[in-house]
């Protein structure tokens, strides 16, 4: 170990500081507190100065790697960190590493000097550095960033740090501001509190349902879509219907998308009377079709089924590549022939190639055998695209029997020319 700090010694003395990082790092430090660390003084104070020297004088790489080596300290190196930290005159890369190391350390004096940041400083890096380290400190700041709530100036600062937090201990003073003036900060505590799971925040959440603006909404929805636990309970069916019909687009979104979340037949309904709105945007018509297959009922299969014979031609291709994606295995067979029916049907959606190539992906993406017949006629096809999405499909879905198949037509006499032609392109593709 003495060879490695007297060579980091040497290498400072040259301002050589990658060498210095390397040397240190190489060191055999113990776990990171300071109760485990190995390293005793004098030993400790050598490393620790020599480090500094490296947060002073190295690039922006010197930094960030030397960096890493303070929590192996322990806490006992936050005084001079926090000496920079309040030097106001000192390079602001400086300072910034100083807060990024400080929110590795749990000490009480830490997490009062990032809180006096937040409440001082106006430097957008530095305080969002100061409350990502305050939200990394966990129940260390949460007494006393709960205790700077009732600063207005700070607040929304504070709320962000408490929102990252992520532990019960925060729900509190989240519900505390949950109905803030502030917008910004109403947003913050309603993310943050459909992250838990207690009985305080439904109602909180549900309310917020109303709130005037947008944002809020958004994120009382989206909140409420992951507690499927309170379906019936908080009627949340009924209660989010309504915001498929909101004044933003955001917030329709989001209520499509919470209502493909919790699953029902009448989540299902209430999409699909969207759905076929002729008022309804194509934007949201898109979400809702992904919403009703993630629903996962023969009621939105048959929505969705529905939905191909009256979409523009943008939202049919969706609900084809929804209709593709399905994962459950008793729905796959049906969403086959509804796709098949779709690309025998003589409707004038169908005429376009690219939906041709996303019937031929979906159908080969199914697993469903009794597709191999109709991929093989779509071989045929004047689009040279569709062809090689057909012969793409017939690979992925079953390609022993489909080859099988291929082989037995090319010596048929019975195919068409086109057809003819298409087997055998497809079995030199083989």
């Amino acid at each position: 170990m003495l060879n490695f700090l007297e060579q980091a010694q040497k290498a400072a003395q040259q301002r050589n500081w990658s060498l210095v990082n390397q040397c240190l790092l190489s060191l055999p430090l113990g776990k990171e507190d300071a109760a485990s660390n190995p390293i005793v003084s004098p030993d400790w104070e050598q490393v620790y100065k020599l480090a500094l020297a490296v947060l002073y004088g190295g690039d922006f790489q010197e930094r960030w790697e030397v960096a890493k080596l303070f929590p192996k300290l322990g806490t006992r190196v936050h005084a001079p960190l926090i000496e920079i930290l309040e030097d106001s005159e000192a390079d602001m890369e400086l300072r910034w590493f100083a807060v990024r190391i400080l929110g590795g350390l749990n000490h009480p004096a830490v997490v009062t000097s990032l809180v006096e940041l937040l409440r001082t400083s106006e430097e957008e890096e530095l305080l969002e550095m100061a409350t990502a380290a305050l939200a990394n400190l966990g129940s260390w700041a949460i007494d006393a960033l709960t205790d700077l709530l009732a600063e207005e100036e700070s607040r929304l600062l504070v709320v962000r740090s408490l929102a990252q937090i992520r532990r019960a201990e925060t729900i509190t003073p989240l519900l505390s501001i949950a109905q803030d003036p502030q917008v910004a900060i109403r947003v913050a505590a309603i993310e943050a509190l459909g992250s838990f799971h207690d009985s305080r925040i439904p109602p909180v959440l549900m309310a917020a349902l109303d709130d005037l603006a947008v944002a809020v909404r958004i994120e009382a929805v989206m909140g409420l879509s992951v507690r499927r636990d309170l379906r019936e309970e908080l009627n949340l069916v009924n209660r989010l219907k309504p915001l498929l019909n909101d004044v933003s687009l955001e917030v329709c979104s989001a209520a499509a998308t919470a209502l493909g979340r919790l699953g029902t037949n009448d989540a299902a309904l209430a999409l699909f009377e969207v759905l076929k709105s002729p008022t309804t945007p194509i934007p949201l018509q898109i979400v809702v079709v992904r919403a009703l297959g993630w629903v996962l009922t023969l009621d939105a299969l048959d929505y969705l089924r529905q939905g191909l014979t009256r979409m523009p031609a943008q939202v049919s291709q969706e609900i084809v590549t929804v209709l593709g994606a399905l994962e459950s295995p008793d729905l796959k067979p049906k969403a086959a022939d509804i796709l098949i029916e779709f690309l025998n049907s003589k409707l004038p959606v169908v005429q376009q190639s690219a939906i041709r190539q996303s019937v031929a992906l979906a159908l080969g993406q199914l697993g469903d055998t009794g597709a191999i017949h109709h991929l093989i006629q779509m071989l045929a096809d004047s689009d040279d695209s569709v062809r090689l999405h057909a012969i793409a499909a017939l690979k992925n879905l079953a390609p022993t029997a489909a080859h099988r198949q291929l082989l037995q037509l090319a010596v048929s006499d019975n195919l068409t020319p086109e057809l003819k032609q298409g087997v055998a392109h497809a079995l030199q593709e083989w």
